[in-house]
C-alpha cells in the first residue's frame, strides 16, 4: 500500500488553527486511511492509502479537517518516493559543516512553472540561499531561521502557489516513519 505523507499549512502556530494531534489522527482513520502517525505538532500526518490521487486525497483530507476543526489549511501530500528524491535532489548535501536545522524544505503544492521559477532565481534575499526545484524550495538560513527578514509574502507572489516549510530534520524524519512504514518487519 502506498504511503503518503501530508503536510497542514499553518496549524498550531502562533496560537491560530489549533489542532490537536490525537484528534488529527482520528480524523484521518475516519476517512478510511491505515496506520496514521502524525509527528510533532505542526500537522505532518504520515498514514497509508490505497488510492492513488493525491488531488482526491488532498481535497478529502481538507473538506473533513473543515468539518472537524472548522479552518481549511492548505494540504501539500507527498509520497514516500517523493520525500527520497528531495533529500536526494538536497542542493547543500555536499557543503561541509552545513547545520541541518537551518535547512528548510519549502513544499509547493505545485509546479509554479518555468517563469516563476526564474523570477524567483533573479531575486536576492541573501544573507539567505534559495534553490528551486519542480515543486520544492530550499532555503538555508546561514544566521537561523529566526534571525531571517525574508519576505515570505514575496515568495508566494512570486511562486502563485500555496507552500508549507518544513526543517531539514523533519524531512528526514518524515521519510524514516514512511519508511518504516512501507516495511512491516522494520514498523
Amino acid at each position: 500500500m502506498p504511503i503518503y505523507i501530508a503536510m497542514l499549512r499553518g496549524i498550531n502556530v502562533g496560537g491560530h488553527k489549533l489542532i490537536k494531534m490525537d484528534r488529527l489522527r482520528a480524523s484521518f482513520e475516519a476517512l478510511g486511511f491505515e496506520s496514521v502517525k502524525t509527528y510533532i505538532q505542526s500537522g505532518n500526518v504520515i498514514f497509508g492509502s490505497s488510492d492513488s490521487h493525491l488531488d482526491k486525497i488532498a481535497k478529502r483530507i481538507q473538506q473533513a479537517i473543515e468539518k472537524k476543526f472548522k479552518c481549511s489549511p492548505e494540504i501539500i501530500l507527498r509520497t514516500a518516493d517523493d520525500l527520497r528524491a528531495v533529500i536526494k535532489k538536497n542542493p547543500f548535501a555536499k557543503r561541509p559543516n552545513l547545520d541541518p536545522a537551518k535547512l528548510l524544505v519549502s513544499f509547493l503544492a505545485s509546479d509554479p512553472g518555468n517563469q516563476a521559477r526564474e523570477t524567483l532565481r533573479q531575486q536576492k534575499f541573501a544573507p539567505e540561499e534559495m534553490h528551486i526545484a519542480t515543486r520544492e524550495l530550499y532555503i538555508y538560513f546561514p544566521n537561523g531561521m529566526g534571525k531571517s527578514k525574508l519576505p515570505w509574502s514575496s515568495l508566494d507572489k512570486i511562486l502563485h502557489t500555496p507552500a508549507t516549510g518544513r526543517n531539514w530534520n523533519s524531512v528526514n524524519k518524515m521519510l524514516e516513519m514512511a519508511e518504516a512504514m512501507e516495511s512491516p518487519t522494520k514498523g
